[in-house]
């Protein structure tokens, strides 16, 4: 692929999608990078932090910069699948007195979907998007209906209180392209969103994208062709992982009990594509790929009991990955 003008615009449409989060969310900057290197990747995102970080609002800013329709579903031990997906009613007609099933949509009809702390609920309503996250489409009542493009997960999670939980499943886990972790701001940016959120006046964002932009972005990412030696070592990264395997190294063997699928390396191969484009480069680098090495491995990665007795963070084991995969 060799079109500067279409690379000159998805870089200005980024960075004007930038300044228009920064009106309304303060800081975060990789947060929000790898949240729109997800969406133009077409992927979904994990997103990790304690309450009160404006987790919500960043994902519903995201969605009001694009223009792209928003649900929010939140998660409670009590929510039902149908309660995401939809369902059928019977209807009566007035004047023929006829009466007939139709399908009620369900909030996971929408472009962007906030699926608030998804781990609070069971097993078998945290599968109801699978489908969706995978196939983008929902089965319900034996007729399968199609999601409008693009279509965007954000689920959040609250590392801290895990009491009245469920873990969610390696499968689901695996559909996720980015686990992001988003922390406390720093001083500075803390002292802005106190001023900023406790006056008279509050930022509201413009729209910078229209869909049909961002579906033809995300078109732009898979027309672009990364060198041999980009995906060669995305593949290696990811196939270090794997414990059991002569490929495996020390740092996984000494810590993981299981490594990351193929998916893992798609993920990373599609996130230093869309990385490149944003940042105005035809091509992705190996800096690209391990950049992102973190977000796409670290809810891939499970760690033995060596791991969890010493407290070794998932980061801090990648960390040693990256230090032993040559480039």
């Amino acid at each position: 692929m060799s079109d500067p003008a279409r690379i000159d615009q998805i870089q200005s449409a980024h960075q004007a999608m930038r300044r228009e989060i920064a009106r309304a969310i303060v800081g975060q900057d990789r947060v929000i990078e790898e949240m729109l290197i997800a969406l133009f990747s077409n992927g979904h995102v994990l997103l990790e932090g304690v309450p009160g970080l404006a987790k919500t609002m960043l994902i519903s800013t995201l969605a009001r910069v694009m223009d792209l329709s928003f649900g929010r579903i939140q998660f409670t031990p009590d929510l039902m699948p149908a309660d995401i997906t939809g369902s059928e009613v019977m209807e009566e007609d007035p004047a023929t007195k006829r009466r007939e099933f139709r399908f009620l949509r369900g909030p996971v009809f929408a472009n962007v979907i906030l699926a608030d702390e998804i781990n609070r609920t069971p097993p078998k309503t945290q599968a109801a998007l699978l489908q969706a996250m995978q196939e983008k489409q929902v089965t319900a009542a034996g007729t399968t209906h199609a999601l409008e493009a693009p279509f965007f997960v954000l689920a959040t999670q609250n590392p801290i209180e895990q009491e009245g939980t469920y873990p969610l499943p390696e499968a689901q886990l695996d559909r996720f392209m980015f686990n992001v972790l988003i922390g406390y701001p720093d001083l500075a940016d803390e002292v802005r969103i106190v001023e900023e959120t406790t006056g008279l006046s509050a930022q509201v964002p413009a729209v910078v994208l229209a869909r049909a932009d961002v579906l033809a972005y995300q078109d732009l990412v898979r027309e672009v062709q990364p060198q041999e030696q980009v995906t060669s070592y995305a593949v290696r990264l990811v196939r270090a992982t794997r414990v059991g395997t002569p490929e495996a190294v020390s740092a996984a063997a000494e810590y993981l009990a299981w490594g990351a699928g193929p998916r893992a390396a798609q993920d990373l191969v599609r996130g230093a594509k869309t990385r490149a484009l944003l940042a105005g480069r035809e091509t992705p680098s190996l800096e690209d790929v391990q950049r992102l090495a973190h977000p796409v491995l670290r809810h891939r990665l499970v760690t033995n009991f060596h791991a969890e007795a010493e407290n070794v963070a998932k980061d801090t084991i990648i960390d040693r990955i990256l230090a032993e995969v040559g480039a």
